[in-house]
């Protein structure tokens, strides 16, 4: 659940940056509507993977989907838009580590010796 959310928040706000790119500051509104509509990509395939491979417990996805925290990591650190305070971007953080990080053992489960 952490996940998706993460990936349809991310593909929200791509959707509406994409829209409107004006919500987002006042940078470049073309260079933001293309941030929108990358924005919506990452978003869409993120959510595609969570609820189809992920939930498969396919560990492929559980090493793709560290792009999230990665992302708003670097996001984080670089100072990037929108907006001056960075909430979202730790909250994303801790949401998409949970995320990963809770179901662990279901993906890489203890090797059990057999007598």
């Amino acid at each position: 659940m952490f996940l998706l959310f993460t990936g349809v928040g991310i593909l929200s706000f791509g959707i509406l940056v994409a829209a409107f790119p004006q919500i987002a500051g006042s940078y470049d509104l073309g260079l933001l509507r293309a941030l929108g509509i990358a924005t919506t990509g990452m978003g869409f395939f993120g959510t595609v993977i969570t609820l189809k491979s992920y939930r498969r417990k396919e560990r492929w996805a559980w090493f793709i989907l560290w792009y999230y925290p990665i992302f708003w990591t670097l996001h984080l650190a670089g100072g990037l838009p929108p907006g001056n305070d960075h909430i979202h971007q730790v909250l994303f953080i801790v949401i998409s580590l949970l995320g990963l990080m809770l179901p662990f053992r279901q993906f890489f489960p203890r090797k059990t010796v057999e007598p």
